[in-house]
């Protein structure tokens, strides 16, 4: 495909979005819940539980989905791609059992033409964050409940927290035109 003018590579359009709930996992010996659903993607800090909201490691979030015709037929003229739209702050992608990659800055997008199939996928994002939000969660428990040991925490209660998670949205794109065009 033609790249748009004063561009280095085709536009991408989004084709389906992959709203909706999404499992998540956290650790729980970082304070994190085993398994929770999420009914939207949304900002770790926003949630109400305080093992979520002050959360700082690896979350695994989970979602299975079918691939409209559309994107089937488009997909043996051009690659499909995972966009993740934000994510706070790593995020390594697997699809049906295989690894995808890691994405660390926008687009947050990777190629999945590899691994997707007409019905039955299974989507799997790790993502990590960083540390703020625990160390200011834990300068708001005794020295005895916190996850963290430091000699120096500048962090305090009513510091502000960090964006963490997948933000989303999450599409599945393809290209604007194919290379059959």
């Amino acid at each position: 495909p033609e790249p748009l003018p004063g561009a280095n590579f085709p536009a991408v359009k989004a084709a389906l979005e992959l709203g909706g709930a999404w499992e998540v996992s956290f650790d729980p010996k970082w304070g994190g819940p085993a398994k929770v659903e999420f009914s939207q993607l949304e900002d770790w800090s926003q949630r109400s539980e305080a093992g979520i909201k002050f959360y700082s490691g690896k979350a695994t979030y989970r979602k299975s989905f079918d691939l409209p015709k559309s994107i089937v037929s488009q997909s043996k003229k051009s690659p499909v791609f995972l966009d993740l739209g934000v994510v706070k702050d790593i995020a390594e992608v697997r699809l049906n059992g295989k690894s995808l990659g890691v994405v660390w800055c926008a687009p947050w997008r990777i190629d999945i033409g590899g691994a997707i199939k007409e019905k039955g996928n299974t989507l799997k994002i790790d993502v990590v964050n960083q540390w703020p939000n625990r160390l200011i969660g834990d300068s708001r428990l005794s020295a005895d409940k916190r996850f963290t040991k430091s000699n120096s925490n500048r962090l305090k209660p009513d510091d502000a927290l960090v964006p963490s998670g997948l933000l989303g949205p999450v599409t599945l794109q393809t290209w604007e035109t194919s290379l059959a065009e």
